[in-house]
């Protein structure tokens, strides 16, 4: 475990009482005096994207989120705006750099753009951190990427998974021997098990980290192939689709992140990305929570007969069905029309008790199913469109 952050191989307990005073810390009094473990982070509401693109509109830059120490200002799609700080790995990607074995005589070359959105100074912040040296390369331009990384001695790749494919063909091409990249550390999209191993025979080991660019880093790899561990300056939870409700351990849900940072203190911010919590400690000696890696998107809003059905709509319907444990949308074509079919878990067997509040919120006639407790599907989909 040499080389690994103390915090990294803490207790669950020692970790629940640091993070939990971080936590309070950042929010405001009254908050503050509601939460007495992390697990009352419950009991607070969930910031989506479209609710802090809304604020940010009437209240620019940051929808009146307070901030302090904020040096750096990024827009990604939205748009939203997300500030960035001054201090040392401010995103805490060192992490993950470091569990890819990056730092200290390393030059990383930082494929990751630099323009508008925060990426670039994610990786290069992180890379200082390590004590490596960056090359600050941004996306595309790949016969010049093959050319700096002889001449500069590149021994690291950061940026998407694929990009570090291409860069390394066209390598090929001009005969370049780029044999000195034997690290990698990849996000941004899917590494596929393929891509993985045909930089694993060129000699390169590439692990792959989870994060946005609101809350920064998430999760990352020890281990090809193994669970993520969750950063120690995050504080992640999975919860049901269109709610801010945990799910039971091991389920699939949507990922809800609150970082522990006082210069921007979001709180229980959605990231519309779905994952499940792995039981079980790292192989690696890291204690933390782990995470399953992407399992899908949370957003699923899908259009029905020119009418959108979206997640909180059924987390609505649940909540206002007391005899409902769950619900589960499914949307068919037969051809000519949508058929939309409404699958509750429930112990009645009449299901006309439930057509009109289904009318009323999703706005559209459903054929009503109803199953027995425990036989929807714990994946984390809560509209299904099966077209």
């Amino acid at each position: 475990m040499s080389g690994l952050d103390p915090r990294e191989t803490r207790s669950a307990d020692a970790r629940e009482a640091d993070q939990l005073a971080q936590l309070k810390t950042q929010l405001d009094r009254d908050t503050a005096d509601q939460i007495t473990s992390l697990a009352d982070l419950a009991k607070l509401p969930v910031l989506r994207k479209s609710e802090l693109s809304k604020a940010q509109a009437a209240n620019p830059p940051f929808g009146g989120i307070p901030t302090k120490g904020i040096t750096r200002l990024f827009q990604s799609p939205g748009p939203i705006y997300e500030p960035g700080g001054a201090g040392a790995d401010w995103w805490r990607f060192a992490s993950a750099l470091r569990a890819a074995g990056i730092g200290e005589g390393d030059v990383v070359q930082n494929t990751f753009s630099y323009h508008f959105t925060p990426a670039g100074a994610m990786f290069e912040s992180a890379a200082i951190a390590v004590g490596a040296q960056i090359f600050g390369a941004g996306p595309g331009q790949t016969e010049l990427q093959v050319r700096a990384a002889y001449d500069l001695g590149v021994t690291a790749y950061a940026g998407t998974p694929d990009y570090l494919g291409a860069i390394l063909e066209k390598a090929d091409e001009m005969g370049v021997d780029l044999q000195r990249i034997t690290k990698a550390l990849v996000s941004g999209g899917p590494l596929f098990p393929p891509v993985r191993q045909a930089y694993a025979e060129r000699g390169i080991t590439c692990l792959q980290c989870y994060g946005t660019a609101d809350v920064g880093n998430i999760a990352y790899e020890t281990v090809a192939d193994a669970p993520m561990i969750v950063d120690e300056g995050a504080l992640v939870e999975i919860v049901t689709p269109g709610t801010g409700d945990p799910v039971a351990p091991g389920e699939i849900g949507e990922v809800v992140v609150t970082p522990l940072n006082l210069d921007y203190p979001l709180v229980r911010f959605a990231t519309g990305d779905l994952s499940a919590v792995v039981s079980g400690l790292s192989a690696c000696g890291r204690t933390n929570m782990r995470l399953a890696g992407w399992k899908g998107r949370a957003d699923q809003a899908t259009k029905i007969k020119g009418m959108f059905v979206r997640p909180e709509q059924v987390a609505d319907l649940v909540s206002r069905m007391p005899t409902v444990a769950r619900a589960r949308v499914e949307v068919t074509h037969d051809g000519q029309r949508d058929e939309m079919t409404l699958k509750l878990e429930t112990k009645e067997t009449d299901s006309t008790a439930f057509e009109t509040i289904t009318r009323e919120i999703l706005k559209l006639n459903a054929t009503i199913q109803l199953v027995a407790p425990g036989q929807l599907p714990r994946d984390g989909v809560v509209i299904a469109d099966l077209r």
